[in-house]
């Protein structure tokens, strides 16, 4: 944001219009001769060097244009910057995704579960304000994918690469929930929570999604879990990211409810049930408004004078015109 201390001396601007037609565009400011060529029977004359009318156009353009930015120099501008500092960290969330292959299943229109899922996540995240994010996804394995922070934009660019399968055909939702707390250990947040996104049951894995889930409540960490998808036969479309094989069929759909609610009860969570692209953003909105924290801010607000510089460019321009006509051009006047 550009302001100016001394706006008034815009107005000389007004005065560059009548000084530009006056001394280009007016017929009688002088500097031609009149010559009729009305008995003149021979070919017609041809405009000159076009190279050398750009030249000489250039040099009228910067000068006008450098007194242009003398006159904006006079107001005294400044360029105004303002910044926001938060004075208290916000919520640290954790997202804990099945990436397993029942999350292929196509009951979420137009998207399987698991692309809804990621796009509700990247909903959610762009809606945070100051609020570390991080990303754990978990098959038969449970990795962290991105660690808990505020850049969102690298949160996302990760999220968006995940792929179904890239961690075997399991289920290990009780390791995903420890890589989860193992990472907001030494976080210093007021409020920490995992969210949970699963279609399944626990199946693989060393740690049970019970044990996990007390060491969450001895850590502070609530956990929302959701459940993804109902019950009975869904079609089912994934790739095999380790041999490229496109695998199509109907999936008896389940996944273990009394296990998501007791999560969430051991923790002091709460558990929700997703059954449509709606109904799952209805759920991430629900834990949105559920985990807001206040936050102190400070604005601080920087100024920085830009007059010398346009001055200094200004006297540059001038000077660019001076010597074009009267070094190069060698005019008399």
């Amino acid at each position: 944001m550009i302001t100016f201390d001394y706006p008034g001396f815009l107005l000389l601007i007004a005065l560059l219009p009548p000084f530009i037609f006056l001394r280009h565009f007016w017929k009688g400011r002088g500097g031609r001769l009149s010559f009729s060529f009305t008995i003149w029977e021979k070919e017609v004359f041809k405009p000159g060097i076009y190279i050398t009318k750009f030249i000489l156009f250039s040099g009228s353009f910067s000068l006008w244009f450098g007194i242009l930015l003398l006159m904006v120099a006079n107001a005294s501008p400044s360029i105004v910057t303002r910044e926001k500092i938060y004075m208290t960290r916000g919520i640290d969330i954790m997202f804990v995704l099945d990436e397993s292959p029942s999350m292929a299943g196509k009951d979420f229109l137009p998207n399987n579960r698991f692309e809804a899922a990621k796009d509700v996540i990247k909903m959610f995240v762009l809606g945070r304000d100051h609020d570390p994010v991080g990303l754990v996804s978990f098959g038969e394995h449970a990795v962290l994918r991105v660690p808990i922070g505020l850049d969102y934009e690298h949160f996302l660019e990760h999220l968006k690469d995940l792929q179904l399968m890239e961690l075997g055909n399991g289920t290990a939702m009780g390791m995903g929930i420890a890589v989860a707390c193992l990472h907001l250990d030494k976080s210093t947040a007021k409020e920490k929570i995992i969210i949970l996104l699963t279609d399944g049951d626990n199946n693989a894995g060393e740690i049970i999604p019970e044990s996990a889930a007390y060491i969450a409540a001895a850590m502070g960490i609530k956990i929302y879990a959701v459940g993804l998808g109902g019950t009975g036969e869904v079609p089912l479309e994934f790739k095999d990211p380790e041999t490229g094989r496109i695998y199509r069929g109907m999936y008896e759909s389940s996944y273990n409810e009394e296990i998501l609610k007791e999560l969430s009860d051991i923790t002091n969570g709460r558990f929700f049930q997703a059954l449509s692209p709606g109904s799952l953003d209805t759920v991430l909105s629900s834990i949105d408004s559920l985990e807001r924290t206040e936050k102190r801010t400070r604005l601080n607000i920087k100024t920085k004078p830009i007059h010398r510089e346009l001055i200094l460019i200004g006297f540059i321009l001038i000077l660019y015109d001076f010597f074009l006509k009267k070094w190069i051009f060698r005019e008399v006047l």
